[in-house]
This record gives structure tokens, C-alpha cells and sequence, in this order.
């Protein structure tokens, strides 16, 4: 009989005397035979070449207290050994991982396999075959490592990129820094700060969050701002604001502010000192030749410090905060212009006999952008009062522009021109294009005709696709006044008799209000709910001083309004 090799197997010879000793000494594996103790009774040169250990050096050794251990080199109990279970219960076992110590005090990786050695049914002992891991754990170690970085590297894009998307959805710089802290708390740090540089010539901390949220007790405070040349200030602080310089410190010496530390130094020393600071970065918000301030970011857990991929990662997020706390900060310039051109704009309201009038403008809340909303009143040349209310189609400082343009052109017709509102706006209408930059606007032009002490008054009007007026009487009721409507202004010439105009008799105790679509129109919310919701709480306050009645109109905007309002309110006097 040959073998699979072409040997005679039939040479081979199994049945001498101490043929299977002589196999298990030629074996490259590492093997050991225990008895049912677990002490060592053999080992063949593989194992003693392995360990570093001759085998009468091991012979009736407790082979797990000689040669266990942890991955540090403790021993490990007795009751966390899968070998002495093995062994205990009589049944095969192998593992990877384990840790056996040599003679020379090294730890050596093994992938081991244990048998039972039986004997009429009974277990003799245990043969133990293991081989030297060192290198397929350091693989894995590679292995693991590279993975691990690639989690982290992923965990770092996916942040920035998230970063990124959420500061977009705002233009303004409070709420954006504040998105940013509550990121980067605690996916990357422990801690985050935000300095910026201020027109007056300051650095202010307007941002701080830790483990506990956001954190008042590190906020607003300040320090002069370095010069150009940052004289004396070497802190990060000071390096990021100078030089736009992003500085990793992977130890944070513990360092106490003392009195002539420059001011930059002892506010961020003090900082890091204050919340127990092991590893910290500080990068510039935006680039080399417009930094608006820094970013500091913290760990307290000295096992996990920061490091050069941490760096550039914050950097990246620094100059992209950067560029959006600047647009945010021209956003603000420009709604600030913008607003305080429309509140320029609306002149003071006449008085007319014993007609009251009361007029509120409201900007749109904060994250949106100002309107070209407005209101007008002023005494005509034939003694009428004149009632304006209006909005430019758009949101920017264009659409404030083009609301002046308009306000100024309307006097102008108005004053001119005494004859019903319909003509006037028409003639508007046809100046537009022609004189402003306006695109599309809505409009209501009102007279109140009547003697102007005693009455009786009527209102006469037209609207040019503005939401309908709404008449209050003193008896409870409330209508809106549909007639009279037209279309935008900008739509162009549409040919017939002109714009129409309406008439209704104002009663003694009546209030008329005027408003911008602000008031009664919100996204995710049909117009007619926004016109009941206003009829209905304009109506319980018909008795109140038209003052009042104003403020809380517009107290009770329908949630989620996102646009300006304007509000021209009359009373006539009860008889």
C-alpha cells in the first residue's frame, strides 16, 4: 500500500518501540503534555525553543501560573482559562490570542489546540499544541489600526460636511455659532469656544458649550484685540487672530494666568485651566486676510488627545465657519440699512379732525430677510385723508430700495393728481417700469372723503392684488371689504376703463385696518384661515384704544411667520 505521496506506508515504523516520541520531537509545533492538574509531564524541542525553556525546567510546573498571561503580562485567574476548563471537562479546546511568557520575560502571541489524552474512557491528561501568533496579531493590529483610521477619517468628513450644510440654513451669526457648538460637542470635543473680533477693537467669547450644553458662566468675556503685528501675544489665541495660524497643543501644560500675561494669553490659559484641558486646537475663522476670530475646541481625557488629523480637520471646519459668520455679518449690515430705510420712510401720522390713526411696522423675525413692506397716510389737497399700505415683491435690501422708489412716486401722484384712487394708481402703474426698479408690487390707495370735523366719512379705494381691508364695527360685527380689486402693479396695461374703485360708508365707533400678507399668510397655512384668525382677534379687541389694538395684532402673528408686517389702523369717532 503507497500513500498519497508515493511512499510505501507499509516502511513506516508505526509499532517500534518510541516511534510516536520520535514524531512528536521532530514536529515544528510546539507541544505539551499535562496531566489532569494541568502540570507540565513532557515537551518536545519545539517548545522549548518557543518558551526559551527546557523541559526539565518545566516538568511538574502548574504550566498556567509558569506560562499565562495578559496582553499587559499579569497573570490571569485560574477561572478565565479556556485551557483549565478544557481540561477540567475533559474536552477539545482551541483559541487564538492567548499570551504565553517566555524564559527571557517576553510575551509571546499563540494560536493554541488542546486535546484529552484518554485512557479506557478516562481522561489521562491533555496534549497541547500551540504555534507562535506574534505575527499574525501584529497583521491584525495593522489591520485594525488602518481601519480605525479610515472610521475616523470618514467620522471627520462626514462632520465637516455636516457642518457645512447646517451653518447654510442660517444668516445669523448667533444661531449659526451656536449650531456649530452643539456639533462639535461632544462628536469631537469636550469643549468648544468661539472669540470674535469686534468693530470696537475687541475680542469677545460669544460662544462656549461643555458636557453640559451651552455654558453662560465662560461667555462674553473679553480682551483687546492684537494689533496687526500681534506684539507679545505667542498664545494660540493670539497666533490664530494674528496670523491666521491653526496650533495643536497634544499636552496642555497646566499653567495659571498671573498678572502680566497678555490679555489674549490669560483669557485662553484661563479657559483651558477652568475646564481641566489635557489636549486642545485652536484654529483662525476664515482665511489669512479676513479673520473674524477663533475657534478653540477641548479634551479633558488625557488618554484620547488631539492630533494632526484632528488639526487639519478643525482648520477646514475654522476657514468654512469663517466665510459664513462674514456673509452673516453682511447679511446683517444689509438688513440693518434695509430696515432702517423703511423706518425712515414712514413718515409720522397726520392728525385729521377727530380721526385717529395708529400704524405699526414690524421687520420679519430673526433669520429672515427684511421685506419692502409699508404704510403712508398724509392730507390730500382737497382736504381728504390719503391711506397707503403696500409690498414690493421680494426680501432684500432691492425690494426696500423699490419700496422707496414707490412711496415717493405715490405721494407725488396722489398730491397731483385728486382724482379717484383707481386713476392714480393706473398712472403708477404705467410709471413703474419706467422710473423704478420694481418688479411686481401690491397696493391699496384709500381716501377718506367727508368733512374733515364733523363728517359723515366714506372710504373710497382700489387695490392692486393686496389683501382685503377690514372694516371692525362697534356693534361685534367685522367684514372684509372685497370689492374694489385690481390686478398687481407690474402686471402691465390692461386695457377698458381703468382700475376699479369701491366705496363704503364708514360708521360712527368703526376701526378699518390695513395690513401686509405678513399678518394672515404662514407656510403650511391656507389665507383663509390667516383672514378668520385675524377677524376674530381684531374683533375682541374693537373697544380697546387703537394703540393697543395695534400691539396685539400683531402680538398674535400665527406661529412660523417668516415675513415683515405692516399695519395702518383708523377709528372714527363714535357719535
Amino acid at each position: 500500500m503507497r500513500d498519497a505521496v508515493g511512499d510505501d506506508v507499509g516502511a513506516w515504523p508505526v509499532g517500534e518501540p518510541g516511534f510516536w516520541r520520535r514524531v512528536v520531537e521532530r514536529l515544528g509545533t510546539a507541544v505539551l503534555v499535562l496531566d489532569t492538574a494541568g502540570r507540565v509531564i513532557a515537551a518536545n524541542p519545539a517548545t522549548e525553543r518557543l518558551l526559551g525553556r527546557t523541559t526539565a525546567a518545566m516538568r511538574g510546573a502548574d504550566a498556567h501560573d509558569l506560562l499565562h498571561r495578559d496582553a499587559d503580562g499579569n497573570k490571569v485567574p485560574r477561572d478565565r482559562c479556556p485551557l483549565l476548563h478544557a481540561l477540567a471537562e475533559g474536552k477539545g479546546a482551541q483559541g487564538e490570542g492567548g499570551t504565553y511568557l517566555r524564559a527571557d520575560g517576553r510575551l509571546l502571541a499563540v494560536t493554541w489546540s488542546a486535546s484529552p489524552l484518554m485512557e479506557d474512557g478516562s481522561v489521562k491528561g491533555m496534549a497541547l499544541l500551540f504555534t507562535d501568533a506574534t505575527g499574525d496579531r501584529r497583521i491584525h493590529r495593522e489591520r485594525t489600526a488602518r481601519t480605525r483610521a479610515l472610521e475616523d477619517l470618514n467620522e471627520r468628513l462626514s462632520l465637516v460636511a455636516e457642518i457645512t450644510d447646517v451653518l447654510g440654513q442660517t444668516l445669523e451669526t448667533d444661531e449659526a455659532l451656536a449650531r456649530l457648538v452643539r456639533l462639535l460637542v461632544p462628536r469631537l470635543a469636550d469643549w468648544a469656544a468661539v472669540d470674535l473680533r469686534t468693530g470696537s477693537g475687541e475680542v469677545h467669547r460669544v460662544a462656549v458649550t461643555g458636557p453640559e450644553g451651552w455654558d453662560a458662566g465662560f461667555q462674553g468675556r473679553r480682551a483687546p484685540a492684537p494689533g496687526e503685528a500681534g506684539e507679545g501675544e505667542d498664545s494660540p489665541l493670539g497666533r490664530a487672530l494674528t496670523g491666521g495660524e491653526s496650533v495643536l497643543q497634544e499636552r496642555v501644560a497646566a499653567v495659571t494666568p498671573a498678572a502680566g500675561h497678555p490679555p489674549l494669553a490669560a483669557l485662553h490659559s484661563g479657559f483651558l485651566a477652568a475646564v481641566g484641558a489635557s489636549s486642545a486646537v485652536t484654529v483662525p475663522l476664515g482665511a489669512r486676510d479676513r479673520i473674524t476670530g477663533a475657534l478653540t475646541v477641548v479634551r479633558t481625557d488625557p488618554a484620547h488627545p488631539f492630533d494632526e488629523d484632528d488639526l487639519a480637520a478643525v482648520s477646514d471646519v475654522g476657514r468654512r465657519v469663517g466665510v459664513v459668520i462674514d456673509n452673516t455679518r453682511r447679511y446683517g449690515r444689509q438688513r440693518a440699512v434695509a430696515e432702517a430705510m423703511q423706518r425712515n420712510l414712514l413718515a409720522p401720522l397726520p392728525r385729521h379732525g377727530p380721526l385717529r390713526l395708529a400704524a405699526r411696522y414690524q421687520p420679519a423675525p430673526v433669520g429672515s430677510q427684511v421685506g419692502g413692506d409699508w404704510y403712508d397716510a398724509f392730507i390730500l389737497k382737497d382736504g381728504a385723508l390719503a391711506l397707503v399700505i403696500g409690498d414690493v415683491v421680494g426680501h432684500d435690501l432691492t425690494a426696500a430700495a423699490g419700496m422707496a422708489q414707490l412711496h415717493g412716486i405715490l405721494r407725488s401722484l396722489a398730491w397731483d393728481h385728486t382724482g379717484p384712487p383707481g386713476a392714480v394708481v393706473d398712472r403708477l402703474d404705467a410709471a413703474m417700469p419706467v422710473i423704478t426698479t420694481v418688479p411686481l408690487a401690491t397696493l391699496i390707495l384709500a381716501r377718506v372723503e367727508g368733512d374733515p370735523d364733523t363728517g359723515p366719512w366714506t372710504l373710497r379705494w382700489t387695490s392692486a392684488g393686496h389683501p382685503p381691508p377690514l372694516l371692525l364695527s362697534p356693534d361685534g360685527t367685522a367684514c372684509y371689504l372685497e370689492a374694489g380689486q385690481g390686478l398687481l402693479l407690474g402686471t402691465g396695461p390692461v386695457g377698458g376703463a381703468g382700475r376699479p374703485d369701491a366705496t363704503h360708508p364708514l360708521e360712527p365707533g368703526s376701526t378699518l385696518l390695513l395690513y401686509t400678507d405678513g399678518l394672515v399668510e404662514t407656510p403650511g397655512s391656507d389665507l383663509d384661515t390667516g383672514l378668520e384668525e385675524l377677524r376674530r382677534h381684531a374683533l375682541a379687541l374693537v373697544h380697546e384704544p387703537l394703540d393697543r389694538l395695534c400691539e396685539d395684532v400683531l402680538a398674535h402673528l400665527p406661529p412660523g411667520s417668516s415675513d415683515d408686517v405692516a399695519l395702518l389702523a383708523l377709528r372714527v369717532p363714535p357719535p
